[in-house]
């Protein structure tokens, strides 16, 4: 059966819509990371230098998660050394206005 548009589906419960969000910012990483791309592409590497306290088995496991997710896509290119680029999926992008919002609180309360 053909799905009309998003307000054909049956509505979820709150909690589980809360719940699904909280799915993808869990952990300590992943807001930075979603931050740090914001509308641009970018390496592993370059990932690496802006968030120097994390490990870099956090770091591969944060994005693969992200990428399972539906928040980031990842790119392989077939050169040599490898090249694999990160990039915000249009769902990733939709946590940016609110990431943004959490950053000015910050400001607020600093």
């Amino acid at each position: 059966m053909k799905q009309g548009n998003r307000h054909d589906l049956p509505a979820e419960p709150d909690y589980i819509l809360i719940s699904k969000a909280l799915e993808v910012v869990s952990g300590k990483w992943r807001l930075y990371l979603i931050l740090q791309l914001g509308e641009e592409t970018r390496r592993y590497s370059q990932l690496a230098e802006m968030l120097p306290s994390i490990s870099e088995k956090v770091l591969a496991g944060e994005l693969k998660a992200l990428v399972v997710l539906g928040v980031i896509d990842r790119k392989v290119y077939a050169e040599i050394p490898p090249r694999v680029e990160y990039t915000l999926t249009s769902k990733g992008r939709l946590a940016l206005p609110i990431l943004r919002l959490l950053q000015e609180i910050g400001r607020i309360f600093n």
